[in-house]
């Protein structure tokens, strides 16, 4: 048996075996304070945590890096000549991007339901396999409605694996390991466009992949190898700790008991999808164009220089996405590093507006990459730790990411060859965007440290009054013991 360390904040005689926090129907904290019953171990919990950054997150980096590759790899097609071999003009690349966007703003929130009622160990490796085939099979179109077809279904696959991603992770991490461990595998966003970039120059050096050539070798290679990820994943990433077997059942029960004890009240680490449930997560309170932009800043450069440049961008993005998550990590803050980053796309986007010189825009593209890339793993950590139950996590993130990418749909009709090459109005609705992610951001951490000193002061105690365990761990976020965490 796990011997459990009494917490200085849990009072003698209640404190319980790991086992039994374990155990569904079992609490880990009491039902009205924010203290828990089981204190674990620091060392062996910090073990517990390797083992899971060993054995799950290169696995689901890599789907995200080869799912962002394939969704950004249309980029790379452009400048290889897809428009002119598909008889394209006009909108009609705008309305290419957009069929992708459409899918996948409308399935991530369905499919993120899937994810929950399947399991996402299971669903992520069957899409991841889906968005690679439908990548591939973009090697064989001939017209552009065949074209827009194909990016649709790619929308629909990729739909799911976002979020879903978001969503496993909080199965395996605390809602303070959270930020960091999201941000190890979004850090992968930028990388796909530097490795996407490397890697479709590296293949536009060839002459042919058999019959095809130009862009159609990109798709060919990028789709073959993310079907083989998405085969390779379904045994390696089980659904949650309860069915992983490198676990050991001492093990086991550590992860429930610690998941337990982040949320006040909670008998069940994996609840039953509740309409409740959903509804609380729902109300809870640059990749595709850079290749682009790049070009029009240097608009002499070769398909392959084009590439190349657009990697630096990219590797300083990446950068700052990891080194922002650790110092979440560390100071257990999300809200904070949010407002920080979007000054940085304030004046990457301002720059964008104010100057055509080559060398101005190509360092704006630095300021927009120091701050963007993180965004995804904040919201997504600050969502999901703000969600008392697994249903509301997979509602709450898949609402957040399915509203994020409606600005990608946007942004299809927003960067057009016409508003070259100052591009006002994309530029001018990121900036408005950026602006709002500032204010809003600092809204909300606002208004969560007001929340938390009300209840402090007992102005929820009374919601407690005559519930029995089961209505209490359904009170969720009104419970007078929960906190948020910003």
């Amino acid at each position: 048996m796990l011997k459990p360390v009494i917490n200085g904040d849990t009072e003698k005689g209640s404190v319980q075996a790991i086992e039994d926090a374990a155990v569904p129907g079992h609490v880990a904290t009491k039902v009205d304070s924010p203290h828990t019953t089981v204190y674990i171990d620091p060392v062996l919990e910090a073990k517990l945590r390797r083992k899971f950054d060993m054995r799950i997150l290169p696995t689901i980096a890599l789907i995200y890096l080869f799912c962002f590759i394939d969704r950004a790899n249309i980029g790379n097609a452009r400048l290889a000549g897809l428009e002119e071999d598909l008889n394209m003009s006009g909108l009609d690349y705008s309305t290419l991007l957009a069929s992708f966007y459409a899918a996948y703003t409308a399935f991530e929130f369905p499919l993120q339901m899937v994810n929950k009622w399947i399991g996402p160990g299971k669903t992520i490796p069957i899409l991841t396999f889906f968005f690679g085939l439908f990548s591939f099979v973009m090697t064989f179109v001939e017209t552009f409605g065949a074209a827009v077809a194909v990016r649709f279904l790619l929308g629909i696959a990729e739909g799911g694996v976002f979020p879903g991603l978001a969503f496993y992770l909080s199965r395996f991490y605390r809602k303070d390991e959270l930020g960091f461990r999201l941000a190890c595998y979004i850090v992968c966003a930028p990388l796909a466009g530097a490795f996407g970039g490397l890697l479709a120059s590296g293949i536009l050096k060839l002459d042919s992949i058999g019959p095809y050539t130009r862009w159609r070798m990109i798709f060919f290679v990028e789709g073959l190898v993310t079907m083989g990820i998405g085969i390779i994943a379904w045994f390696l990433i089980p659904d949650r700790p309860e069915t992983a077997k490198w676990l050991t059942p001492e093990e086991r029960a550590l992860a429930e008991a610690r998941l337990k004890a982040d949320h006040v009240g909670q008998t069940r680490v994996v609840d039953q999808i509740g309409n409740k449930a959903v509804i609380d997560g729902v109300l809870n309170p640059s990749t595709l164009v850079l290749p682009t932009i790049i070009q029009t800043i240097f608009p002499d450069a070769g398909t392959i220089e084009v590439q190349l440049r657009s990697v630096p961008p990219y590797v300083v993005g990446a950068f700052t996405t990891l080194l922002s998550g650790y110092l979440s990590f560390k100071t257990r803050k999300r809200g904070l590093y949010m407002v920080i980053s979007a000054p940085f796309m304030m004046i990457g986007y301002i720059m964008y507006l104010a100057s055509i010189d080559p060398q101005v825009r190509y360092a704006a593209s630095f300021m927009v990459a120091l701050g963007a890339f993180s965004f995804g793993a904040f919201c997504n950590a600050w969502a999901s730790a703000n969600a008392p139950t697994d249903t509301a996590r997979a509602a709450s993130i898949g609402t957040v990411v399915a509203f994020g990418n409606c600005g990608g749909l946007v942004a299809c009709f927003t960067y057009l060859p016409r508003h070259q090459p100052r591009g006002v109005p994309g530029n001018a609705f990121n900036l408005a965007g950026s602006t709002a992610c500032l204010v809003l951001g600092a809204g909300l951490w606002a208004w969560q440290v007001k929340e938390n000193r009300a209840k402090e002061r007992g102005r929820d105690d009374y919601l407690l009054e005559g519930k029995t365990e089961d209505e209490i761990a359904a009170l969720g976020r009104r419970n007078p013991a929960w906190r948020y965490a910003y």
